[in-house]
């Protein structure tokens, strides 16, 4: 990152809204510092960017809470191999993180507009394992299937199917599962051919929209 005047935001950003809630992971702490939170967001948002909580970037849909990404990726216990789907790529910060972590990264939007800003800015950041693909997240994306390990970063009304069946053997799944405006994360394992369920912290997501997501 360039020494500019949002340095001591990360900092302060990593020490008192990731660390000191719990996330240790060294992988996950370094990918976390090498991609500047700034330039995901509009820049009318910008002073905010580093702040604790989620921000608007646009078409109704925001850059999600710092330490949700955090923690949502730290469950899926990424170890450098994986091939990982994103659901909801919205303005691409979630997906710089995971392509510091895992081999390569499909990530679905929607909003063509949205898919076209985050491929930019991955883009100027010299980010290659990174695919930004348009499309109904709700469906996955089985050209590319199967996958290790799959975020969704929007609310469901319950696990849609397809992904489901697009994870793989020992893969995990994360996504936030409830109604409009709150919900709780749901973590899926796979293994052995069965799916287990864990369920973590209330959070609140703007809607997944498509065939399996809330008509809207």
């Amino acid at each position: 990152m360039k020494k500019d005047n949002f340095e001591n935001d990360l900092k302060d950003m990593l020490d008192n809204q990731i660390v000191k809630r719990g996330i240790s992971d060294e992988r996950l702490i370094h990918a976390i510092q090498a991609v500047p939170r700034h330039l995901f967001v509009p820049d009318d948002y910008k002073p905010q960017a580093y702040n604790d909580g989620p921000l608007p970037i646009g078409f109704g849909q925001t850059i999600s809470q710092p330490y949700i990404v955090a923690l949502m990726v730290s469950e899926l216990h990424l170890k450098g191999l994986e091939h990982v789907l994103e659901i909801g790529t919205g303005c691409g910060y979630q997906a710089a993180i995971l392509s510091h972590l895992a081999a390569d990264v499909i990530t679905l939007e929607i909003i063509p507009d949205l898919a076209e800003r985050a491929t930019q800015t991955l883009n100027h950041l010299g980010i290659k394992n990174v695919s930004v693909v348009t499309g109904d997240g709700s469906m996955g994306w089985v050209n590319g299937a199967p996958y290790n390990a799959i975020l969704i970063s929007a609310a469901t009304p319950g696990v849609p199917p397809p992904l489901l069946e697009q994870l793989a053997e020992g893969g995990r799944l994360i996504l936030p599962v409830g109604s409009h405006g709150f919900q709780r994360l749901e973590i899926w394992s796979y293994c052995d051919s069965i799916f287990r369920v864990e369920t973590s912290i209330p959070v609140s997501f703007v809607p997944l929209r498509g065939k399996h997501g809330w008509k809207i």
